[in-house]
């Protein structure tokens, strides 16, 4: 797309909300390194204008870790992968509350998310035990926001989750549908989407994004990004492929920081008022580019580890963010 005229579209001060099309997208693709820049101010302005200029937090626990039944080929989770990531049952109430002091204190975060590995969660016995936590982190924590990562859930199970006082529920669509199958076998990109229908039905927020660096083509890159449009979902996380010894995709090349960052500017367009999430891969993949996330058009990062891979630490964090004249969003 003729960046001029992508200008002059942000320059307009009835921007669209609903953002640029499939076909404005498809042609921000092969854009030229000349005009990448470009691309990331105009990015960054539709930040400034729909989002502001704070930054979200968001911390992760995990609850549950490995022996998942599921063959996604990037998880070092998957009991079909030889990662050596650790496995252990669900902690119990009283430790979820324990990582959630120390986790808060440490990184200044208002969002706490509860992750698990498998399918899915035992709602018979694991589901009251994570109700349970979500309840007593919420009763020391008032302003906090709790998010839990669970797999498939019955919608019954989404209720609890609602009472016990959950705010969003996350259940990424990895890739879009026409890679899915290159991806994972064991349930199908209908599954997720059926999922998701049913936690925003429920009136829970849904936090659903995917992985770049899976060997998906750029054009379903794009594609993924309309099919979260599509599904107005509240917050996108975007995930770049950190290839686990061990993995079906462990050999996967690295995507070039600047390709990254150009992905992140283009969905930014696509969802101008959207909470756009730079998650897992964020230091092995952009480096010492990582701060430029937020000209590209991110408003929000998880701070701290990841589920099986170690991440920044939230001094650090907080300080890049600072250093670009941005806030730390609080409740």
């Amino acid at each position: 797309m003729n960046i001029l005229k992508l200008t002059q579209k942000l320059n307009d001060s009835n921007f669209p909300k609903e953002g640029i099309s499939f076909d404005e997208a498809l042609g921000l693709i092969d854009i030229k390194n000349e005009d990448l820049y470009f691309l990331l101010a105009l990015a960054n302005k539709v930040r400034e204008k729909f989002r502001g200029n704070k930054v979200n937090l968001c911390a992760l626990t995990s609850a549950k870790s490995g022996n998942c039944p599921e063959d996604c080929a990037f998880c070092s989770q998957s009991s079909r992968h030889n990662s050596n990531a650790p496995e252990y049952p669900l902690i119990s109430e009283e430790e979820i509350l324990n990582q959630a002091r120390k986790t808060i204190k440490e990184t200044k975060t208002d969002r706490f998310c509860i992750v698990i590995s498998g399918r899915g969660v035992n709602e018979e016995k694991d589901l009251q035990v994570i109700c349970n936590a979500i309840k007593s982190v919420k009763a020391e924590f008032p302003n906090i926001k709790l998010d839990a990562s669970l797999g498939f859930i019955s919608e019954d199970g989404i209720k609890r989750l609602k009472q016990a006082g959950l705010s969003r529920f996350n259940h990424n669509l990895e890739t879009a549908e026409s890679y899915f199958g290159s991806v994972c076998t064991t349930h199908k990109h209908s599954d997720r989407v059926k999922t998701i229908k049913n936690l925003k039905k429920a009136g829970l927020e849904v936090c659903v994004g995917g992985i770049i660096g899976l060997g998906e083509t750029p054009g379903q890159r794009i594609e993924l990004a309309f099919e979260l449009k599509n599904l107005d979902v509240d917050c996108i996380p975007i995930n770049f492929l950190n290839p686990v010894p061990g993995t079906k995709f462990e050999k996967n090349p690295i995507i070039p920081p600047l390709e990254l960052l150009k992905y992140i500017a283009i969905f930014r367009l696509i969802m101008p008022d959207k909470e756009i999430r730079v998650c897992g891969g964020r230091q092995a993949n952009l480096k010492n580019l990582q701060s430029m996330i937020f000209p590209a058009g991110a408003d929000a990062i998880i701070i701290g580890n990841y589920l099986t891979t170690p991440g920044s630490s939230p001094d650090d964090d907080i300080n890049m963010i600072k250093s670009m004249g941005l806030e730390i969003s609080q409740n």
